[in-house]
């Protein structure tokens, strides 16, 4: 059952990455989301086959079909209509043309990543027989709402964030969630990724563990790395701003209330 389980949820991420052919930027923006989805679905499908779904974790697979489908459409939707985006997209690289064997890597190691990510969930339905019912009600069911409040976070900061830019497509988003963190679409990707580990906590068992945290520490340090990238693009375009330099130097950077403010020297 788990080479089986594991090919195809490989499989299923490969699927919904694979727009990357098309644009080698969607194998980590539009094709991500995608491939999530395709994941979810066939984590359900997979759990029903093996008769091992139970109510919170077709809730957590619900979650992660629309947080990536969401994410998704969201992304696609952003590059095609947005002009500012895709100026920036196109002066960071994005539309550059790659060949096919580097494609071909990138569409692997993609597919391995998300595998990784989603591991909690699919080693669940292959150890479902080792865990408690005491295991199932508190470690699954906290998962499932980490992971649900992360998604709402990322999908009403993302739209508060466009409603911003549409007001002042001069200053960064400072107002809603982006009071409380500076990237709090970023903030709630790790939620639901935390969610994601935190309901597989019963069910891992010797290299699993490995393969989980790996899966984790990537998406967080993805989402870092992109909150880097994204301040670096920020302050050079808003550093002679007071209400830019007021509002980075008292918002935290990434996580509410931890005080890591800059993930760059901005006065270099």
């Amino acid at each position: 059952m788990s080479k089986v389980c594991i090919l195809i949820i490989l499989a299923a991420g490969l699927l919904g990455c694979s727009v990357g052919f098309k644009k080698f930027i969607w194998f980590m923006s539009v094709g991500y989301g995608l491939a999530m989805s395709c994941i979810a679905a066939a984590l359900l499908v997979l759990s029903l086959v093996y008769k091992t779904a139970t109510l919170p974790f077709i809730l957590l697979c619900a979650v992660i079909f629309i947080y990536g489908l969401r994410l998704g459409l969201f992304l696609l939707i952003r590059e095609t209509k947005n002009a500012a985006y895709r100026k920036t997209l196109a002066s960071a690289g994005g539309d550059k043309k790659m060949k096919f064997p580097v494609l071909f890597s990138m569409w692997l190691m993609n597919g391995a990543l998300f595998m990784m990510q989603t591991s909690p969930m699919y080693y669940r339905i292959q150890n479902v027989a080792r865990e408690t019912a005491a295991n199932e009600s508190v470690f699954l069911w906290i998962g499932v709402a980490i992971s649900a409040i992360g998604l709402i976070i990322e999908a009403v900061s993302d739209a508060q964030k466009s409603a911003q830019k549409k007001e002042n497509p001069d200053m960064v988003a400072t107002k809603g969630l982006f009071k409380l963190c500076r990237c709090p679409n970023y903030f709630g990707e790790i939620l639901v990724w935390t969610g994601v580990l935190v309901s597989g906590l019963p069910v891992l068992r010797g290299w699993q563990w490995v393969v989980a945290i790996i899966g984790y520490i990537a998406i967080v340090y993805i989402m870092f790395n992109g909150a880097k990238r994204l301040e670096t693009r920020q302050t050079k375009r808003c550093w002679k701003m007071p209400e830019y330099v007021e509002y980075s130097n008292k918002t935290p950077i990434i996580i509410p209330f931890l005080p890591i403010y800059h993930l760059i020297d901005w006065r270099q």
